[in-house]
């Protein structure tokens, strides 16, 4: 090979080099680029979560969005909002409060012993019933099943007294309440179920849309505020107040758990 040929062959392979050494650059920068550039997008879309997880956190739960809701209160209710539920005679004088939170299983437990005799001393006319539903169960675990069967029992007390009075001793029976670690009652299947051994409210299509559509779950969280700000001095369901006074078994508080005790307590009250 001449001296010339062998020259141009080296700078021919020297320019092809150059030329790779272009491409590989510009390969190379187009790279960066695209790291670059989805890096800022994934750092965006980081943010975006971070901004949404952050808004869905401040976001209220529905339950929370119900107390600033429209009320629609039940038939057979007075008060604002109608929160104040008093069953019984006209001729009946004096009035017993009865706190109670749907999921309180020793609210079960008086409802299963006691619940009858409240029944039959309403029906006597021996005094007038007024129910405030609570739901601080709910609270202990994040729960909707005291608010769910408070709203529930709104939809029952709408077609009438008798159908609520039915309705809250199905809830409490040993058959239908769940144990307080379990949330059977936000399920509105349950709900329904259990409404359907009331003969009121037995396949009752305008009780059921209403349970279903959470007609009454705003009046729920009323109710439940009545219970949360109330002047008896009542913490803890069960509690029995009349004339203004709490109504205990003993000295260190009781509730009343037993026909005996109820009598006597709520028959010395009833004489004042």
């Amino acid at each position: 090979m001449s001296k010339r040929n062998s020259q141009a062959a080296k700078t021919a392979a020297r320019e092809r080099l150059r030329i790779e050494r272009e491409r590989e650059a510009k390969r190379a920068k187009a790279k960066r680029q695209i790291i670059v550039a989805a890096s800022i997008v994934g750092v965006l879309a980081i943010a975006g979560g971070i901004g949404y997880a952050v808004v869905q956190a401040n976001k209220p739960t529905y339950w929370e969005g119900q107390k600033d809701a429209k009320v629609v209160a039940p038939a057979n209710t007075t008060g604002s909002k109608g929160t104040t539920v008093v069953i019984g005679k006209d001729s009946a004088k004096k009035t017993l409060k009865i706190y109670e939170d749907p999921r309180c299983p020793v609210c079960a437990q008086f409802e299963q012993t006691v619940g009858p005799t409240v029944k039959k001393d309403i029906d006597d006319g021996k005094y007038k019933m007024q129910f405030i539903g609570a739901t601080f169960i709910d609270n202990n675990d994040n729960g909707e099943g005291s608010k769910n069967a408070l709203s529930a029992l709104g939809a029952a007390l709408n077609v009438s007294p008798e159908a609520f009075l039915d309705y809250k001793a199905a809830l409490y029976s040993a058959k239908y309440h769940p144990e307080e670690t379990t949330d059977e009652f936000k399920k509105d299947s349950y709900l329904i179920k259990v409404a359907d051994t009331v003969p009121a409210l037995k396949n009752n299509k305008k009780f059921q849309d209403a349970v279903e559509k959470g007609t009454y779950d705003a009046w729920a969280m009323a109710m439940s505020k009545t219970f949360d700000d109330n002047k008896d001095g009542v913490k803890g369901t069960p509690g029995f107040v009349m004339d203004g006074k709490q109504l205990t078994a003993d000295k260190q508080g009781t509730p009343l758990m037993t026909v005996a005790d109820f009598n006597r307590v709520v028959g010395e009250a009833l004489k004042k």
